[in-house]
């Protein structure tokens, strides 16, 4: 059956009239909420039309996943097409390790977090090792924070590295602006901004590479905090009628039920011009036509902490959290040669089917093995892989979510949280909001689900959570 579907695939992919090899453009936002974007949210108070043209010219993937909810795990199963949990990668990298959190907010809670590896491991064969091995041209501009000096992206297959290091927010003097302190991306001129400067570099790269087979990789800072914008679009926003702020509670902490933030909405605006830089890039060079554009984030919106700038209603909660509000994203996938615009895809997918999905448009082997699986019968064919999916998060997160693991298996989603062994059960479809803990009448389910989990938390050895012997009450 393997050999039969590739063999499908391969007819159908001969069949287009472009002979050379297919470029590839992955276009990823920092902290970017699901409904953020206006081809997810026609209602939204940001406005997103170059990434809405993505969704027009496209396929618009309506469950679409981050492999965990927060930044570094998630960004390492891109590179990779493994869960975190698989490699130890499941927090953010620079988070307190299990021995370091007495001096750390969360040096009371009932658990200490499981033990991380600390940046993207050297034996896994990346994305970009995989492309340059066939005859690609790497490039990677903005955000890696996938490990410090020596773990860059120029270590991990990439032949230009325009921004990426180990800091997970432009934390220079200027943030995201000039001067930006960033040790792989020299200062422009006065007042040039992060976002367009990345968009200018990518765009760049591809029109001096426009003869070869490229796979450029634009990871924007935005809209990470600090939340700075610029004061033209600032302006506008608050300018732009908006609903009154309204609160709500998650856990311990507020959060935000109300678009309206003008500060992030010109943030999201700015990053979005961003992303018509680049397709114009590739309109001028004839490019399009063969070139994969994905576009995605790398978890939920930031609706509970640090400004809370965003809402993700009607999915619950945001970064940090286990809800759809920190895990799902909007995906984007566009390739004119074979896939006809505007089609929405509901099968569930997630971040580690990137590199095994790209890798059988290329027509390369995968180096090994992954987690994920190569979307082509799914997006050609439109045959759906049957399979669960997992999430493993075993620590707390600076948003308010507590270490935990889940399973989605259909439209049944199981969460477990480690501080009590509680399990939660939705049923998506009819509930994408979480709102209702269908647990106590589907003990059948429950335990179906459970015991996957636990199958799954075995196979990939997944670090748990340990008991906080040193907790102290304050």
């Amino acid at each position: 059956m393997r050999f039969y579907t590739g063999l499908i695939l391969l007819v159908l992919l001969s069949g287009c009239s472009i002979q050379e090899p297919t470029n590839f453009v992955f276009i990823l936002a920092d902290d970017l909420g699901y409904m953020d974007v206006g081809a997810y949210n026609p209602n939204t108070f940001y406005e997103t039309p170059n990434i809405d043209r993505l969704a027009a010219e496209g396929v618009r993937l309506t469950q679409g996943y981050a492999a965990a909810p927060v930044c570094s795990p998630t960004r390492a199963s891109i590179m990779t097409g493994l869960y975190p949990a698989r490699m130890a990668t499941t927090d953010y990298f620079g988070a307190p390790q299990p021995d370091r959190v007495s001096g750390h907010w969360t040096r009371n809670k009932p658990l200490l977090p499981a033990r991380y590896e600390p940046q993207l491991p050297h034996e896994k064969i990346t994305l970009a090792e995989a492309l340059s091995d066939s005859g690609y041209v790497t490039f990677w501009a903005g955000k890696w924070h996938l490990g410090h000096e020596g773990s860059y992206p120029e270590d991990h297959g990439f032949s230009v590295n325009k921004g990426g290091w180990e800091r997970g927010g432009p934390y220079g003097r200027g943030k995201y602006f000039v001067p930006y302190d960033n040790p792989r991306l020299e200062d422009g001129p006065e007042g040039e901004h992060l976002p367009a400067r990345l968009a200018a570099e990518t765009a760049k790269f591809i029109a001096e590479n426009r003869e070869r087979p490229f796979l450029a990789f634009l990871s924007f800072y935005s809209v990470h905090t600090p939340l700075v914008a610029r004061a033209d679009l600032e302006a506008k926003y608050n300018a732009k009628p908006a609903d009154s702020t309204i609160w709500g509670t998650e856990g311990q902490r507020q959060v935000r039920q109300t678009q309206n933030h003008a500060v992030y909405a010109a943030m999201v605006e700015a990053m979005d011009q961003a992303v018509g830089t680049v397709l114009a890039a590739l309109d001028e060079l004839d490019l399009a036509r063969n070139t994969v554009v994905i576009f995605t984030s790398d978890n939920g919106g930031l609706s509970t902490s640090e400004g809370h700038p965003t809402s993700n209603l009607p999915l619950r909660a945001g970064k940090g959290w286990l809800y759809e509000g920190g895990i799902r994203e909007p995906l984007l996938m566009r390739w004119p040669a074979f896939l006809a615009g505007g089609r929405v895809e509901d099968t569930p997918v997630t971040s580690p089917d990137f590199m095994p999905t790209l890798l059988q448009i290329a027509r390369q082997p995968l180096p090994g093995t992954t987690d994920g699986v190569g979307l082509l019968p799914l997006l050609l064919e439109r045959r759906a892989p049957e399979r669960d999916l997992y999430w493993h998060y075993p620590h707390y997160g600076n948003q308010g979510g507590s270490p935990g693991s889940v399973i989605r298996r259909g439209d049944w989603k199981l969460i477990r949280f480690y501080e009590d062994g509680r399990e939660e059960l939705y049923n998506l479809a009819d509930d994408v909001a979480e709102m209702h803990d269908l647990a106590s009448t589907n003990e059948e389910t429950v335990n179906e689900l459970s015991g996957a989990l636990d199958a799954w938390l075995a196979q990939v050895n997944a670090r748990m959570p340990t008991p906080n012997t040193n907790a102290t009450t304050e």
